[in-house]
C-alpha cells in the first residue's frame, strides 16, 4: 500500500557531503507520495552529493535555512553521509530549524549520520533511536536509547541505520506525515 500525503511541503536540510541516496530516495518518495519537496541548505547555489566519499551528483538549493520558516512545512528530513551533519552542527540558523521542527512537534526523519544534527539541536533526551553505529554513544550521551534496527520510530521522529535501510525509512516517513495534522 503506498501512503498518499497530497499537499505536504517537505523540507530537506543539507549541504556539501550528503550522502546521495540518502537524499534522492526520501525526496522521489514524498514527491510519489503527492508531496512537494524543497532543498534547504546553509548557502545559496548547489550542494555536492557523495556516495560515500566519492564525489555524486550536484543539487541545486531551494532555499537557505536563514529564509526558511519552519512553520512553511509539514515534515523535515535530515539525510546522512558523514560531513553533511557535521557541517549543520555547526551552523546556528540550522540547528534552530531542526530543534523548531522537533520541539512543535513536526515529523522529523533522519537517517544514518543525521541525527548528529538532532543531538546538537538538544532534542534527543529520552527519544528511542537508531543511527549509523558510530553515532550510539553521541546519542546515548546526549540521552537518547540508541537501538539496532532497520527503523525505529519515536512520537513522530523516524531514524535508520544506512542506505540498505531506505525502503522502511521512507515508508515511516510517509506514514507520518501523512498522520500530522
Amino acid at each position: 500500500m503506498t501512503t498518499s500525503i497530497p499537499g505536504k511541503r517537505v523540507a530537506f536540510l543539507a549541504t556539501d557531503g550528503v550522502e546521495e541516496v540518502e537524499y534522492t530516495e526520501p525526496r522521489k518518495a514524498v514527491e510519489a507520495a503527492g508531496g512537494t519537496a524543497e532543498l534547504v541548505s546553509i548557502s545559496d547555489g548547489e550542494i555536492q552529493a557523495v556516495n560515500h566519499l566519492d564525489k555524486a551528483g550536484k543539487y541545486r538549493v531551494d532555499k537557505t535555512v536563514q529564509d526558511a520558516d519552519p512553520g512553511d512545512y509539514d515534515a523535515l528530513v535530515l539525510p546522512g553521509g558523514v560531513a553533511n551533519p557535521d557541517f549543520l552542527r555547526m551552523d546556528a540558523d540550522a540547528v534552530r530549524f531542526v530543534r523548531d521542527f522537533v520541539t512543535t512537534g513536526k515529523p522529523v526523519a533522519a537517517i544514518c549520520h543525521g541525527p548528529w544534527t538532532l543531538v546538537e539541536a538538544g532534542v534527543v533526551s529520552g527519544r528511542t533511536m537508531t543511527s549509523w553505529p558510530s553515532l550510539r554513544t553521541d546519542l546515548a550521551n546526549a540521552g537518547a536509547t540508541w537501538v539496532d534496527e532497520q527503523v525505529f520510530v519515536d512520537n513522530g521522529l523516524v531514524t535508520s541505520r544506512k542506505p540498505d535501510d531506505l525502503p522502511a525509512f521512507c515508508q515511516e516517513m510517509l506514514t507520518e506525515i501523512a498522520k500530522a495534522g
